[in-house]
């Protein structure tokens, strides 16, 4: 099935019309996450290192796109954000998640929201609680940016660089994808453990 979604998918990504559908794959991938967004990326930079798209372009849209679908998702926990405390976070078990969540935003900060934004699923909910605590939006606007540029050059780049090990395997392309950020997400949190464990130690 994936080999039949990346055939499809590789045939329209020779025509600047593809720039269209990384964009809107990616806004959409943001806030509902059915088919990941990484995958258009990915074939975008393989069709730029065949020459027939532009890489810059490529991530510029893909970049653009999730940073549009991810403040989407951001808007709609804030506006949401009284009516599901009053509705689905009303029991004390649903309060203290959301307290849980808040605090784990505070906690970990910006680099969280770069985590998230390489795992599927995983970005849309976090965008959507960082509106449903009402984190602030210059933060999250400086921060989602970051991700959103740092995960389109990371599937932009990966297509890009590697496309013609990817041309009669378009699985391994997603299971590289894949792998790859489970690895940069493991390598943020072993960054951030090491660093807390610093200065716990600097306290004692």
């Amino acid at each position: 099935m994936l080999n039949d979604l990346f055939d499809a998918l590789e045939t329209a990504s020779t025509s600047p019309w593809f720039y269209l559908a990384i964009f809107a794959v990616a806004m959409f991938d943001s806030v509902i996450p059915i088919v990941p967004s990484e995958t258009t990326v990915i074939l975008g930079g393989i069709a730029a290192g065949q020459g027939h798209l532009f890489i810059v372009a490529v991530i510029f849209v893909g970049a653009l796109g999730a940073f549009i679908g991810d403040n989407i998702a951001y808007q709609l926990g804030l506006r949401a954000s009284d009516f599901l405390k009053r509705t689905l976070f009303k029991s004390e078990s649903g309060a203290d998640r959301l307290n849980r969540a808040a605090a784990q935003i505070e906690k970990r900060g910006g680099p969280l929201l770069i985590t998230a934004r390489f795992i599927p699923g995983g970005r849309t909910a976090l965008t959507c609680s960082s509106g449903i605590t009402r984190q602030p939006l210059d933060w999250f606007l400086k921060w989602d940016a970051v991700a959103t540029i740092l995960w389109a050059s990371y599937a932009g780049g990966l297509g890009y660089l590697f496309g013609e090990q990817f041309k009669d395997d378009h699985t391994k392309a997603f299971y590289l994808a894949f792998g790859a950020a489970l690895g940069i997400t493991a390598l943020i949190e072993i960054v951030r453990w090491v660093r807390e464990r610093g200065k716990s130690e600097a306290h004692v």
